[in-house]
């Protein structure tokens, strides 16, 4: 372990240092006196923490500028550059890699196909990207604080388990072994999906709120969930299985071997059955985009968008049944599917409402993330960066 390493450790080993330091990270810049506000401590006890951090350059002190009269305050930030982080996204087809700095900035990405999806295959190739990215980055040996890992199904964070993964036929696959062997970082894992909901709750669109769901539409359909400024996963990491809800017994064969789950009608899946089903040879979730965006339109561009309006049907009825059991103040819908939100979006939001129970849904505010590439694998790297802070996600 680097003396850097070591350093950070014990500088926020102490709790109400490394609340102080998740607080400016994720909502910085921050007077002293706003720190303490929000913490709930009192000004001289921020002021007592700060110096180790401030002295091994970790915070740093700004003048803001003046608002009227008297000095200007003194504004804390996190130096975003003490550390970089490698987050990496292990998927069926390919497994995508970045590094960022402790702001989850992105300073560098990679994409690696692969012949196949075995644990193997799969992990191999992981090491070899988060080799090659640190490649690139400056004295990386000295400021890597450790790999974070997003993999889809059922993970045990706890033991870096992969316990069961329909989307990438595994079962019981030691994730974090492997990589730790192979890379000599920290490897931190979790569900993917739950990877975006840390990265939107420190720096995106649920900073503001203390229960949201992130749902993914695409191959599957994913969900991770904050509950009262938690990330809740369940007693053994299975919470927010939102695409294997059972909604029609009678349904198409789910990738879990069961009928009729959320995923098997509103998945890719699902449209390019519709589609084939009505003689329409697509083959790719793209081409059937195009086709239902398609300017001559006709009668192909009309079963297009009825297949994603009734895609989007599904997956509205899985949101208010999740509303109404949470009563959640937001949903983020992302996954590579998200593109395609003019499609189902509509009528997901009908179906919301038609379903939800008295004010569940207009409790809930439905916010589409912008599509990115590295959107999972930032999402990972933001895993490292709250494990090695040690803070509550809140």
């Amino acid at each position: 372990m680097s003396p850097s390493k070591i350093r950070f450790s014990e500088l926020v080993g102490e709790q109400t240092r490394a609340e102080i330091f998740a607080t400016v990270l994720t909502a910085g810049p921050l007077s002293r006196t706003q720190l303490a506000q929000r913490l709930g401590l009192v000004p001289s006890s921020v002021t007592r923490m700060l110096p180790p951090l401030l002295e091994h350059d970790y915070l740093r002190e700004s003048d803001a500028a003046p608002q009227g009269r008297g000095r200007p305050q003194k504004m804390l930030h996190v130096n975003p550059d003490k550390h970089i982080v490698v987050g990496t996204k292990i998927g069926p087809a390919q497994v995508s890699g970045v590094v960022t700095d402790m702001a989850a900035n992105v300073l560098a990405r990679a994409e690696e196909p692969i012949a196949d999806c075995t644990p193997e295959t799969a992990l191999s190739a992981a090491a070899a990207l988060t080799s090659r990215l640190l490649s690139e980055a400056p004295e990386a040996a000295d400021r890597v604080l450790g790999l974070g890992v997003g993999v889809s199904g059922h993970v045990d964070s706890a033991s870096g388990i992969c316990r069961y993964s329909a989307l990438l036929d595994w079962n019981k696959v030691d994730v974090a072994g492997p990589l730790r062997a192979a890379t000599g970082l920290p490897v931190v894992v979790n569900n993917d999906v739950n990877t975006l909901v840390v990265a939107e709750r420190w720096f995106g669109q649920g900073r503001d709120v203390d229960s949201f769901a992130v749902v993914t539409v695409g191959p599957g359909i994913g969900c991770g969930l904050l509950l009262d400024g938690a990330l809740f996963s369940g007693a053994t990491g299975l919470a927010g299985e939102l695409g294997h809800l059972p909604l029609d017994p009678a349904g198409p064969m789910c990738s879990c071997g069961r009928r009729g789950c959320l995923e098997a009608l509103a998945g890719d899946r699902a449209v390019l059955r519709h589609l084939r089903d009505a003689g329409i040879p697509c083959t790719t979730i793209a081409e059937a985009i195009d086709l239902a965006r398609s300017p001559a339109g006709g009668s192909a561009q009309a079963v297009a968008r009825s297949a994603f309006a009734e895609a989007g049907a599904a997956l509205g009825r899985g949101l208010a049944g999740m509303c109404n059991l949470l009563n959640l103040q937001k949903i983020i819908i992302a996954g590579e599917g998200a593109v395609a939100h003019d499609l189902f979006g509509p009528a997901a939001t009908q179906a919301l409402e038609a379903h939800a129970f008295s004010t569940a849904a207009r409790d809930c505010d439905i916010h589409v993330d912008p599509v990115r590439h590295d959107l999972w694998a930032r999402g990972a790297a933001c895993l490292v960066i709250r494990d090695a802070v040690g803070a509550a996600i809140s």
